[in-house]
């Protein structure tokens, strides 16, 4: 496998060490692996087993990319840049670790367009609504998996939803689709490891909220 990227086949390594890789080498990547990345987005659950998915791959779509990328730029520094500035460190981080995090943000945003891949996962409705993303998250995190098992680098990313009919249209992506997420993939310049989340028993409770579940860490 090119690049030297350690691959995995172990599912609980791939989920305990799919670090976000905002920083992705604009080298090829083979049609074969997107296809393994694809095939595992398909295998996902919908609701009602409806799959009302479709999949956009961007590879050489140049113009296409260029136009989401200047979307994306605008919200960072409407949005993302702002509220990164003044959002406390979040669990499992530290100060130094959350800059860095900070960073790699604003160089995907500076070089989302260069990635030599995007996956649009798009699904099938006019109305977005709270159950919507549970026919088409599913998808994504397996094609999340499945690259990283891969020793492929991506990100999920939304935020060009906050001008999701631009984009959409800058896209080609026709009414009645509308896409809810973009993977931008392509091999890490930084190494998978071990994630940062806090202690489980901070976030999860037995029987009642609130009550701690004993043994856990």
């Amino acid at each position: 496998m090119p690049h030297n990227v350690p691959l995995s086949t172990d599912v609980f390594d791939v989920m305990h060490t799919m670090r976000a890789m905002r920083r992705l080498k604009p080298d090829p990547v083979p049609d074969e692996l997107v296809f393994k990345i694809l095939a595992a987005g398909q295998a996902a659950a919908s609701g009602g087993n409806t799959q009302r998915w479709k999949f956009l791959v961007l590879k050489d779509a140049a113009a296409q990319k260029k136009a989401v990328q200047g979307f994306y730029k605008k919200l960072f520094d409407e949005v993302v840049g702002p509220r990164y500035a003044s959002s406390p460190t979040p669990p499992g981080a530290n100060p130094a670790s959350f800059k860095r995090q900070h960073g790699a943000v604003e160089y995907l945003t500076d070089h989302y367009h260069e990635a030599p891949v995007w996956i649009v996962a798009c699904l099938e409705g006019d109305n977005p609504n709270r159950t919507a993303g549970s026919s088409i998250y599913p998808a994504v995190q397996n094609m999340l998996l499945a690259a990283r098992a891969l020793g492929l680098g991506s990100t999920l990313t939304t935020r060009h939803t906050g001008y999701g009919k631009e984009c959409d249209e800058a896209m080609g992506i026709p009414a009645p689709y509308k896409s809810y997420a973009i993977l931008p993939i392509g091999w890490p310049m930084g190494n998978f490891g071990p994630l940062g989340r806090g202690p489980l028993s901070e976030v999860v409770y037995l029987d009642d909220w609130g009550k701690a579940y004993p043994g856990l860490k």
